[in-house]
């Protein structure tokens, strides 16, 4: 039976009890739920290699972020979105609050649902520059440095192969790379962010992995900031028809019809730019202790 397609852990666990039953435990796995200012957060850590091959992912702690309010337009819901990002950004983060850092955007400019990712990039504050060179203004900011990768189709380099030189050169204490994800479900489209301390792996949302950003690979800890903008059309297809009374169809049925076919909202764009921004903003936010989102705005300007 074909597994239906996700990057989201939360997504993952559920599809396991799915299939075990919801009394079955997830071995290996443990989760728990909360809310932080107003938006559901759900942790899933995985603790070894059995929940690693019940979820597909490997071994680590992955956060979700459920924004529905962020797509009703709801009072303050931006502010609200990016300050729960970055409160739960802080503590996978070097606990040195001076560690320099660099913010990787996966993905490609010319594809908007592919864009999260050089879009938040934009959205970071860069300040390595600005620390070395006018220490007087800037010395008690983190040295932050952005790079929007590009993907091997446009550059000739595969992202991970560019990020890797910039991490020798540069040196950081972390990585945070941010690339658009794939869910199984429609409803969280745009409405989901994911963070994980397990690395990337660009193009794995689609069926397209390539070299994994990860602390094997480059050296220093990744975390993975990722929000779903695509789901696979064979899942989405499945589970229209299971709401129309046509749970007993399996997905391998379909292998074939659609398959490499992924489907995104009509209102990509406003969706990715709303996105992208609140994962800027919250990045800048957790990487700089004591700046407001006016702050940032200001800076950014």
């Amino acid at each position: 039976m074909r597994r239906p397609r996700t990057d989201l852990a939360i997504e993952a666990a559920q599809l396991w009890r799915e299939g075990a039953g919801e009394a079955a435990r997830l071995p290996g796995v443990t989760s728990g739920e909360r809310q932080r200012e107003g938006y559901a957060v759900t942790t899933v850590e995985i603790l070894d290699q059995q929940g690693a091959q019940a979820l597909g992912k490997p071994p680590g702690r992955y956060v979700t972020l459920e924004l529905d309010a962020l797509e009703r337009r709801e009072a303050d819901a931006f502010g609200r979105a990016v300050r729960a990002l970055a409160a739960e950004l802080k503590p996978l983060l070097p606990s040195a609050p001076d560690a320099p850092a660099l913010v990787v955007g996966l993905g490609n400019r010319a594809i908007t649902p592919d864009n999260l990712g050089p879009k938040a990039a934009d959205y970071t504050l860069v300040t390595r520059h600005l620390v070395e060179q006018v220490p007087e203004h800037f010395g008690s900011f983190r040295p932050v440095a952005a790079l929007a990768a590009g993907v091997l189709g446009t550059t000739g380099v595969e992202s991970g192969e560019l990020v890797r030189a910039v991490v020798d050169k540069i040196h950081p204490a972390c990585v945070l790379a941010v690339d658009a994800l794939a869910a199984r479900s429609l409803k969280r489209i745009c409405r989901t962010v994911q963070l994980s301390d397990t690395g990337i792996t660009p193009g794995s949302g689609v069926g397209n992995a390539r070299f994994a950003l990860d602390a094997q690979n480059l050296g220093v800890p990744v975390i993975a900031i990722g929000a779903p903008t695509v789901v696979d059309a064979v899942t989405l297809t499945c589970d229209v028809l299971a709401e129309a009374g046509r749970e007993e169809l399996d997905p391998s049925a379909l292998q074939g019809a659609g398959e490499g076919l992924v489907v995104t909202p009509k209102d990509i764009d406003t969706q990715v730019h709303d996105l992208s921004k609140v994962i800027g903003y919250g990045i800048n936010l957790a990487l700089q202790s004591g700046l407001s989102i006016e702050d940032v705005d200001l800076l950014l300007s």
